[in-house]
């Protein structure tokens, strides 16, 4: 098993990235679209530095989601933006989010991606439980909402 470990889903959004980034971009319409923050319907939410882009972060804490804190590192308007992800509670990780938002002859490939290393306590975990197949539905969902969203605005612009 290697030292990291890197979670990946790409979809193709019949919208432009300018369309789409704003979405990521800005924590407080994570719930628009994010499967996780529907996981915990008593979650506390807490915002904090930039509105949006470099700088924005959002903590939150929940009996199913845990504890954890997210902020932008990167925010390149719009093709990228690198998110620090930081669990706390049921466990302590520490990994990278990355969105890249790419041209195609028909909308924009949008891939959400996951890295982080792994630990001995991870390496023991994922043989039970792979991250891929833990956190991979979630990324497929997220991007399906994404889709929904950012093609219904499209339309309406």
């Amino acid at each position: 098993m290697t030292d990291s470990f890197r979670v990946q889903r790409s979809t193709i959004v019949e919208a432009p990235a300018k369309a789409i980034f704003p979405l990521i971009d800005d924590f407080h319409r994570w719930a628009d679209w994010s499967p996780f923050e529907k996981m915990d319907a008593n979650l506390e939410k807490t915002y904090s530095g930039a509105a949006k882009g470099k700088g924005a972060a959002y903590a939150w804490v929940g009996k199913k989601a845990g504890a954890g804190r997210m902020e932008i590192l990167t925010s390149e308007a719009p093709s990228k933006i690198v998110v620090q992800l930081d669990f706390t509670k049921p466990m302590t990780a520490h990994n990278i989010a990355e969105f890249t938002l790419e041209p195609q002859a028909v909308g924009t490939k949008v891939t959400w991606a996951m890295t982080g290393p792994h630990t001995l306590m991870t390496k023991v975990m994922h043989l039970v439980f792979p991250m891929d197949k833990m956190v991979g539905p979630q990324f497929a969902e997220g991007l399906a909402n994404l889709k929904r969203i950012a093609e219904g605005a499209s339309v309406a612009a």
